[in-house]
């Protein structure tokens, strides 16, 4: 099983903690901008919510130019993404990223299942007083990218592939757009 290092998926005590990515950090490059010692565990589910895309307290994202995704609880729908072991170092450069500070998302603790059924506790983020509001182009790409680069399940892939972006035809920021080539040359 390749589980790169997350054989012990506790990883809550000592140095490091996990964090279940269900949006742009899905993409490896794109969480090591911030977070350099994000290494993959796995892939995994988490049950009973749905995924959403929304601007906090209905202000646009300046970094993506549209909706950035969130999470809801739905009963009986479910979201995938990855589990990133990480160091506790990164936890504040996280928290920066996700914008805690700000107000624009909360962290959270959800339980994720593994694709063998392994139930794991991690950190994620929940977006707060959103309005619901389509992603950028890019900011589905880099979504759609990461769930093909980690393998995410095809159906999921498919239904990530379906959200039906906004029309904003702008750049988004340079490290963003450098990543988007680099992930579409290698998944192509």
């Amino acid at each position: 099983m390749a589980n790169s290092g997350c054989e012990d998926l506790r990883g809550q005590e000592g140095e490091s903690f996990l964090y279940f990515a269900y949006g742009s950090n899905l993409l490896t490059e794109r969480i090591h901008l911030r977070n350099p010692s994000a290494v993959f565990c796995c892939v995994a589910r988490l049950q009973d919510f749905k995924l959403d895309f929304g601007n906090s307290r209905g202000k646009t994202s300046e970094t993506w130019h549209g909706g950035i995704a969130t999470i809801f609880q739905s009963p009986g729908d479910e979201v995938w993404g990855v589990v990133w072991k990480m160091n506790k170092s990164n936890l504040s450069s996280l928290d920066e990223q996700e914008g805690v500070k700000s107000g624009t998302y909360v962290p959270i603790e959800v339980n994720v299942y593994t694709q063998e059924g392994k139930e794991i506790t991690c950190r994620s983020y929940q977006m707060k007083n959103y309005e619901s509001a389509p992603p950028s182009p890019q900011y589905k790409k880099v979504i759609c990218l990461g769930a093909k680069e980690n393998g995410l399940p095809l159906e999921y892939q498919k239904k990530l592939n379906a959200i039906e972006p906004n029309d904003y035809k702008g750049e988004v920021s340079e490290e963003i757009e450098d990543i988007i080539k680099k992930g579409e040359t290698k998944t192509h």
